[in-house]
This record gives structure tokens, sequence and C-alpha cells, in this order.
């Protein structure tokens, strides 16, 4: 029988996958997003790797994310997200969040904020635990979305309406966390969970003349997307349609130098950075941290794979729950690539209060975990459904799986007086 694998436990170390890495043979078959690809690059040269998997994601026909005949989620679909192995881990995020807003005062109206929602899975397990709690309850007044892929929104909208509708909450959809304004009058949460690894990315190489960035180019002529039909037959592949090339791009200069850390590298250095990662941390600090009195304030958590430090040799594609050749199936492969939460930080520290990261594992085992999955599985039925109950959360906390590969970011207010107890399980050693 298969194994069921999450996107970001595939069994292998990530920290050792080149981004041009051959895994399996290339399809015979172009599909449309690299036709588009390799029409830009033959236009106008080479591209980043932020362009590469921005339009790979995101086209607005044939993304992955946006084309609806995509299976994304679950044991259908390219991978499985904590939140849809156990209700435990959403419902222990909202555990904290609560302990944050109570701790604050409990006197502001709550709005929600998720990035990257996916199915509405975590977030219906967030409101479900929150309207628990009944001062709580009527102090939920908002939840934002923010989401560019339109058969996603409509999968949250049927999930999380019947919620809503029975809260009498408010439901907004956004494109961008830009278009929420910071409101003094609201506490403000922020979830983000396998978010931070799917936005672009450049590709970096310290060099003998300095940082130059790796850019993705054709190694052999293409097809046209616009000579060629999408259901007509394309002609069979080689082997490898593209490759990589160096070029000192003003963009690698500038990123050189975005964090303190990255001076001191060595020649030879593979780095990945993104700015948009950089920029959307200091927008949710900017949400969550308030002015000198703890108005408009709030709370964040960021849960993904990655790390305390940079990355240069972590990107890779997931098809069918396995890791493929990112350059294989253009559009058809979820991609990502590991979060520096070293740099989040340094976005985010002068607006807010970073916590961690931590490990999956410490983060929810510290919310209480085990009582929690006692508590299921007294309340099951069937033995069947008990052991379900605990493989399920032992998944979660597996120190050679998930529980240490993904980590946990917080943020919170800058002027709160924060004591262990208070931010508990983000605890400085």
């Amino acid at each position: 029988m298969a194994v069921l694998r999450s996107r970001k436990c595939p069994g292998t170390n990530f920290r050792d996958t080149h981004p041009m890495r051959s895994y399996a043979s290339f399809p015979e078959n172009f599909t449309k997003v690299e036709k588009i690809l390799l029409d830009n690059i033959r236009a106008a040269g080479p591209i980043t790797f932020a362009s590469y998997m921005q339009m790979c994601l995101s086209h607005p026909t044939y993304g992955y994310y946006t084309n609806p005949a995509n299976p994304i989620f679950g044991t259908q679909g390219d991978f499985v997200t904590s939140p849809e192995i156990s209700q435990v881990f959403g419902e222990l995020v909202g555990i904290w969040l609560l302990s944050q807003w109570m701790q604050a005062g409990q006197s502001r109206r709550i709005r929600l904020v998720e990035l990257g929602p996916g199915r509405g899975t975590l977030m219906e397990d967030i409101l479900r635990t929150l309207s628990s709690f009944p001062s709580c309850a009527q102090s939920i007044r908002d939840v934002h979305l923010i989401e560019t892929s339109q058969p996603l929104c409509s999968i949250q909208e049927s999930r999380l309406r019947p919620t809503a509708t029975r809260l009498d909450v408010n439901m907004q959809w956004h494109d961008g966390l830009d278009l929420l304004p910071i409101q003094n009058d609201a506490f403000t949460m922020v979830v983000a969970h396998e978010f931070f690894d799917a936005l672009p990315f450049h590709l970096l190489q310290n060099t003998n003349e300095g940082w130059k960035e790796i850019l993705i180019a054709s190694s052999v002529p293409a097809p046209s997307s616009a000579e060629t039909s999408f259901d007509s037959q394309p002609p069979e592949a080689p082997k490898s349609r593209f490759q990589t090339v160096l070029s000192p791009t003003p963009l690698s200069r500038v990123l050189a130098v975005s964090s303190p850390r990255f001076s001191e590298l060595p020649t030879g250095t593979t780095l990945e950075v993104s700015p948009v990662g950089w920029s959307i941390a200091r927008q949710v600090a900017q949400l969550v941290g308030g002015d000198e009195d703890g108005e408009g304030s709030g709370c964040a958590l960021i849960m993904d794979y990655g790390d305390d430090h940079f990355f240069g040799k972590s990107f890779r594609a997931f098809k069918n729950h396995q890791i493929v050749d990112p350059f294989a199936l253009p559009g058809e492969c979820d991609l990502t690539v590991n979060v520096d939460f070293a740099y989040l930080r340094e976005a985010a520290q002068d607006r807010a209060k970073p916590l961690g990261p931590i490990s999956q594992a410490d983060f929810l085992l510290g919310m209480g975990l085990g009582q929690r999955v006692d508590a299921l599985a007294r309340a099951a039925k069937h033995e069947e459904r008990t052991e379900g109950i605990r493989e399920a959360a032992r998944r979660l906390v597996d120190r050679n799986g998930m529980g240490e590969q993904y980590k946990v970011f917080g943020m919170v207010g800058k002027e709160r007086q924060v004591k262990a107890e208070y931010v508990w399980p983000f605890v400085e050693e």
C-alpha cells in the first residue's frame, strides 16, 4: 500500500536537493505553462527563478493553484497538510491565538486573517475552537482570507460560510495583505500555514566576481505557444528543456546585502532569497505590532517547512506525494522552497516582537496535544477511530518527520510586556 506523504516529508534531505538535479525523465509532451515559459525566454532572454515559480503556480488560467483540474490537497492530490491530518492541529493553533487575546485584555473585537487558506480546514478548526468560548465568540467580527486562486476561494466559501453565518461573522477575500488596514480598535490574529514556502524566490551565487543571479534559460529550441495549439499533439520533448546561467543582475547585488548574515558567506555559496516573503512578513508585523500604547496590536503564527538559517538547494516539486523534477511538469506540480525564518525575523523585528521559531512538535506538545488527543480518544466509539486519532497525532509530532521539519514562528505586539508564560510555548533558552 502506498504511503501518503506530506508535501514536506518525502523521506529525503531537502538541503541536498539541487535545483537542476535530475529526478525522473521528462514527459514527452510540453505543458501549457512550459510553452509560455519557453516563449518568454525566447523573446526576452533568461528568466529568474521567481518568474518561473510565479508562472507555474499562479498563471491566471494554467497555474497550479488557479487551474481547477489540478488535484492539490488530500489523498487524491499532490500533498497533505497538518490541518488535514488532524483537527487537533487547528484547535491548538486556535487556543494559542485565544491566549494572546486574553493576555491583551479581551476588550477588543477580533479580526482573523489567514494567508493562503487552502481548503479552509485550518480556519474552520480555529473558528470552532474560538467560538466554544462565549466571550471570544461574541468578539469575532471579521475573517479575511488572502487568496488569489478563484477555485480555492470557492472551496473556502463552501466550507466556511455555515460557520460564519452561525457566528454572524463577516468574511472577505483579498488578493494581497496590503489591502488590509491597521485597525486600532481590533485585535488582529494572523495565521499562515504552508504559505511562505510557495512564494517566489531568487537564486544567487557568490562568485569570484561577486554575487550573481542564477537564471533559467532554454536549452534547446521549443515550439511556440502561439504557433502550436494546446490541443494538438506536440513533438517528443528533449531530455532537458531548461538550463541555468549566471548573470550579474542589479537585484542580485541588492539581495546579497539584504541581510547582514549574507555578507560573510564564502565564494561558491548558493542562496535562496525571497524578497516577497520579507515584504509580507513585514506587513504581518505591521498589522499585529501596534503602536506605543498597544493599540492596534495582535498576534501571528507562521507555520512552514524551513529553519532559522538560509538555504541554497531546497527548491523542489511535488506530484502525487512524491518529489519530482521541478522543471518536468511546469504548472502541474506544486513548487516549494524552504523558509529562512531568520530572514522573516529580520523583516519583523522593528515592527513586532518575534517569537521562535520552534519545532512543530515542541509547539503542539507544549500546547497540550497529548491531553487533547486523550480526550478525543476517550470519546471515540470505535477502536479503529481511537487508533486513527492517535496515529494522526504521532505523525504531527514525529521527530524524524513533520515534528522537526516544520517550524512555528510567532509575533506579538512590540509594546507588550512579554513574560514566558504569556507566549508559551515560545520560551527562550
